[in-house]
């Protein structure tokens, strides 16, 4: 399967548009995001268990991040409240579960090999450090070589500079309206700006958003309007 598996292309998904796909597990479904591959695949996923529901143990070969959007997800290792960021290295192994049901954002397959740190980060308590801007506040959840991912919250009518993404951006609302020159982005939009895309960021009314930059292949440029 192929879902906007073209990197030089902007993508903006509003995922509560989206159908629940099933999974090979009963109670488990999927809003495919983007996908490269089979059942084995790139991809990003907005996952739904069940009360219940568990998937069978499987390795990550190419890496698992994730952020726990509603409920508690659980696996051997722990119990992970809604606001809990994950990251499994490649190589990993787990068996996810959730025993009253929840929500998480998956990434799968886009880690680099060399980053074996297992994060775990509970955003509910972790502090907000200044932005570059008034207004602006920043929760880094990890780095490694030019990726980097964080929360970012706006304040109501915060402006930020215009800017270019050189190894791209993705961006998922948590919370709040998120905005640019291009639209409008409410609770639940996924957002794909290619590399060396540029945009203007604002948000009216306020938000919190999940950021990753600098991930994206760049071997290819956006034809789009956005470049």
């Amino acid at each position: 399967m192929k879902l906007h598996a073209d990197y030089s292309q902007r993508v903006v998904l509003h995922s509560p548009d989206l159908p629940w796909v099933e999974s090979p597990m009963p109670g488990v479904h999927r809003r495919m995001l983007e996908r490269d591959g089979d059942e084995v695949a790139r991809a990003t996923s907005v996952v739904r268990y069940a009360p219940g529901s568990a998937f069978s143990p499987h390795t990550h070969g190419g890496g698992e991040e994730f952020l726990v959007l509603e409920g508690v997800f659980s696996d051997e290792h722990g119990d992970y409240p809604a606001g809990t960021y994950v990251r499994n290295p490649v190589g990993s192994t787990h068996t996810p579960a959730s025993r009253e049901g929840c929500t998480i954002l998956v990434k799968l397959w886009q880690m680099d090999p060399d980053d074996q740190t297992r994060v775990v980060v509970d955003t509910a308590q972790a502090p907000w450090l200044p932005g570059l801007v008034k207004g602006l506040e920043v929760m880094p959840l990890h780095s490694f070589g030019p990726e980097h991912v964080a929360l970012v919250k706006w304040a109501p009518g915060t402006v930020f500079q215009a800017h270019r993404h050189w190894g791209g951006e993705e961006i998922f609302v948590l919370d709040g309206v998120f905005e640019d020159e291009f639209g409008t982005y409410p609770v639940g939009t996924w957002l794909r700006n290619p590399c060396s895309s540029r945009h203007t960021p604002y948000s009216r009314e306020g938000c919190i958003i999940y950021v990753k930059t600098g991930h994206l292949p760049t071997s290819a440029v956006s034809l789009s309007g956005v470049a």
